[in-house]
């Protein structure tokens, strides 16, 4: 009996984690865990930094880091409003994961129809199917791997066990040793 009491006494959050008058939780951990939000949705962790940078560790592994790169160069493209600078920006995406002598080319069907031509007269979406492509092809296909890798089930387990202070476990294994002997 006195054992399941210092075990409910263990789970009791600590006084950090109560909420204060307005209903507000006065703890670091109000936001929802990171890895959470990135289980929900491929979008979500392409939205959040460390989301971004866990899966570039992660396609880095498996020799596809390149799609993301490609999907996050799209997305800094589109949000270019100067012409001469989107124009270097296309020319740069072109050669780094299109054209077929690029550093890290993705593989995406049509790429041989976008030629050079097209750079001159460059617009936001320009890459859009493209980017389309790469995007599905990592949310059907290398997110499903990441969720299920050792490098996310880690960061999830760190990010769970921040949540569960080490030290009111301490507490109530010493309390039963205290008590049980």
């Amino acid at each position: 009996m006195f054992n399941r009491a210092v075990s409910r006494l263990s789970r009791k959050r600590p006084p950090s984690d109560i909420h204060e008058s307005d209903g507000s939780s006065s703890s670091s951990h109000q936001n929802p865990k990171s890895t959470a939000k990135w289980a929900a949705s491929l979008e979500n962790l392409l939205e959040d930094p460390e989301g971004v940078k866990r899966f570039r560790e992660f396609l880095k592994k498996e020799f596809s880091e390149e799609n993301v790169l490609f999907w996050l160069a799209c997305e800094d493209f589109k949000k270019t409003q100067d012409k001469k600078q989107m124009q270097e920006k296309a020319k740069e995406i072109y050669t780094t994961f299109l054209s077929s002598k690029a550093s890290s080319q993705v593989n995406v069907e049509g790429q041989s129809r976008l030629n050079e031509k097209i750079l001159e007269e460059p617009h936001p979406l320009m890459f859009q199917k493209l980017q389309d492509q790469i995007f599905n092809l990592m949310k059907y296909d290398s997110y499903s791997r990441f969720l299920k890798s050792d490098l996310f089930l880690k960061h999830k387990r760190t990010e769970e066990e921040d949540e569960d202070p080490p030290d009111a476990q301490t507490a109530a294994k010493r309390a039963s040793r205290i008590y049980n002997t």
